[in-house]
């Protein structure tokens, strides 16, 4: 209840915040604050750098989006680099018949720099579809 001061004849409020209980408040914040910042741990993260790629892989299905959108596939990895073209219809049983029943021998998409974003979307999501489990996106080092 606020204060009155009776001065005379009329009784009048004085009109005063009270501070206590607000710095009683801020110092009770304080020290919990105080008490659990130190026990608050940090969280990790472990980024994945290009520079520390393991040992490639013996054979590689590398699958090249072109500026144009247009698709290669490509084997690395044997005799010879075999470089047919494909389209997305029959991209995923290109890539089935060239792992030759391997579901481990990884596949590699490889897209040009201007190339939207839609296009690699959807060559990852026919090869995930068709049940591809080592799907990966080629990075170049440097530039």
């Amino acid at each position: 209840m606020p204060g009155v001061a009776s001065r005379g004849r009329g009784r009048r409020t004085i009109n005063e915040i009270n501070m206590v209980p607000f710095i009683d408040v801020m110092l009770v914040l304080l020290i919990i604050f105080m008490v659990t910042a130190p026990l608050i741990t940090t969280g990790v993260v472990d980024l994945p750098s290009v520079g520390k790629a393991k040992q490639a892989e013996a054979k590689v299905i590398e699958v090249i989006v072109e500026a144009d959108e247009q698709l290669r596939l490509r084997t690395r990895g044997e005799e010879t680099d075999k470089d047919a073209p494909a389209n997305l219809k029959r991209l995923a049983a290109m890539v089935k018949e060239r792992q030759s029943g391997n579901a481990q021998v990884p596949v590699v998409i490889s897209a040009d720099r201007n190339v939207k974003y839609d296009a690699v979307v959807k060559v990852m999501d026919t090869l995930q579809r068709a049940g591809v489990q080592r799907v990966g996106l080629s990075v170049q080092q440097g530039r």
